[in-house]
């Protein structure tokens, strides 16, 4: 079993692939623990005054992951807190290290198909676009899911906590988190 720092236990990081859950989770995670909720995309959607989809477009992919790495510094100091963060986030070397080093790493996992159900008829998600902004074809957004998928899974499965959520209630999926770090966020004795 792995011993948290003080600090480590002051913040829960969630991570997986966009359409997870993170954004959804969160808040009621937050709310049962007693902490508060922040999500990295909408800290960083608010300093920026633009949606992350907008960002992208205007700015590029690797300014928004300045962005991000910006905000992550930011709230890995705040104490008693949920933080959503995006899907490519743990791409970033010190964004990871940073993660892991100030709070628990928590993976809410699903597969590629459960991915491609949820996100193919979404239009907000940057990476899942053409060039033009527009959506994909079927075979292609599988395609690219797939590629991102095997990207970021090894970063993924480094996760503290491992949380299936493919086919589990939003309720039971935040029961099973509360459950597997309950012991690891109370104070040391």
């Amino acid at each position: 079993m792995k011993t948290y720092t003080p600090a480590q236990r002051d913040r829960i990081y969630l991570t997986g692939f966009m359409g997870s859950g993170k954004s959804t989770i969160g808040p009621i995670l937050a709310n049962t623990l007693g902490y508060d909720f922040a999500d990295v995309d909408r800290v960083v959607e608010k300093s920026e005054g633009l949606a992350v989809k907008e960002i992208f477009r205007e700015k590029g992919e690797a300014y928004f992951r300045e962005k991000e790495f910006q905000a992550l510094l930011t709230l890995s100091v705040r104490p008693h807190l949920v933080i959503s963060l995006g899907g490519g986030t743990l791409v970033q070397p010190a964004a990871f290290e940073l993660i892991r080093s100030t709070g628990i790493l928590v993976y809410l996992k699903m597969s590629p198909d459960e991915v491609m159900r949820r996100l193919q008829h979404r239009t907000d998600r940057p990476l899942l676009l053409d060039a033009e902004g527009g959506k994909l074809p079927e075979d292609e957004l599988r395609a690219r899911i797939e590629i991102l998928y095997q990207e970021r899974s090894p970063l993924y499965e480094a996760a503290d906590v491992v949380v299936t959520t493919d086919e589990t209630r939003v309720g039971m999926t935040v029961d099973r988190i509360v459950k597997l770090i309950r012991h690891d966020i109370a104070p040391s004795p």
